[in-house]
């Protein structure tokens, strides 16, 4: 599981890291994701001590680490965006934290410019790190930033570079929660009733939505649920099958687990068979993104959600015995 599930408990102080570690492992999700600016206040510059404790964290609650998920500030700057070479320090900076923490994937955010993921290319596998670039809706393989990416992967052959599939792209069903929390804020039931049903549809092009509310009079919240719904993607789970040799890791998102069995918007059913049938052996971290969206009406219980998903990776996985 991503240690980014617990935004929302972390922030309002309810668990820190050992907590989250220790209800991770209480229902079989051992292993832990790590979002470092989230964790360490004093990232990037980890003390030994704060090293020694991560791992003795581990050790204690028999959870190991599996991915590292990076940032880029590309406007660190206000005159200009950094250069190559101040990119490329950027990551070898990650991969040196990285490695120290014992992760073996980098989740390469989709930002990241591709010279820059090239050139850090040899350091990752020096140091035995696997650069990941993350494909995150509305991102699909044939969007020509991504195949920038996967014209490099292919060029370069170098064992540290790959993918790590978000499955943000695979939103069958418009999250429940996310227009539901419209309502709330005052969007127009039948505009939010007409942008559902026109992403459940699942268009090619879901941007000409946006100008269609506006036509109908849309108000704010209207407008920002139609810029919202233009950023979830649904394609086939099949679309991983040619990448499948380079997939390193997979962030699981979710929005909504229902129960122990069915994620209200994401196929889970549909998505691990063709993971399973070819072949894909990494890990299905746990990324809850419901929190935001219940927040104003109810306490988040993103601990629950997550159990839940692990509950029915488990099914799906025929490990219920």
């Amino acid at each position: 599981m991503s240690l980014y599930s617990y935004q929302e408990e972390v922030f309002l102080g309810k668990l820190d890291l050992e907590s989250a570690i220790a209800a991770s492992a209480s229902f079989g999700a051992n292993g832990i994701e790590i979002i470092p600016e989230q964790t360490f206040d004093n990232f990037p510059n980890l003390t030994d001590e704060q090293v020694e404790q991560w791992f003795a964290l581990h050790a204690k609650y028999g959870t190991v680490p599996t991915a590292y998920d990076m940032f880029i500030d590309l406007k660190r700057r206000a005159d200009r965006l950094m250069t190559l070479e101040e990119g490329v320090e950027s990551v070898h900076r990650d991969i040196d934290l990285a490695a120290r923490l014992g992760t073996k994937v980098i989740r390469v955010i989709i930002n990241t410019p591709p010279e820059v993921y090239e050139h850090a290319a040899p350091y990752a596998e020096e140091k035995g790190i696997k650069l990941a670039l993350e494909i995150h809706a509305p991102m699909r393989y044939d969007h020509r930033w991504v195949q920038q990416f996967l014209e490099i992967i292919h060029r370069v052959n170098s064992p540290a570079l790959g993918l790590l599939p978000d499955m943000g792209t695979f939103v069958k069903i418009f999250p429940r929660v996310v227009s539901d929390r419209a309502l709330r804020d005052g969007a127009t039931p039948k505009l939010v009733d007409h942008i559902i049903k026109v992403y459940n549809d699942h268009p090619t092009d879901m941007h000409t939505l946006t100008r269609e509310i506006a036509w109908r009079g849309g108000n704010p919240v209207d407008m920002a649920l139609a810029t919202t719904a233009a950023g979830y993607n649904w394609v086939e789970p099949s679309t991983l099958i040619p990448h499948m040799p380079y997939l390193f890791h997979i962030q699981a998102k979710f929005y909504e687990m229902v129960d122990d069995t069915h994620e209200y918007s994401i196929p889970y059913d549909e998505i691990i068979p063709v993971l399973i049938d070819n072949g894909y052996d990494g890990y299905l971290s746990s990324e809850y993104e419901g929190n935001r969206h219940i927040q104003d009406v109810e306490p988040v219980d993103s601990v629950e959600q997550v159990r839940r998903q692990h509950a029915m990776f488990v099914t799906l996985l025929g490990e219920a015995d």
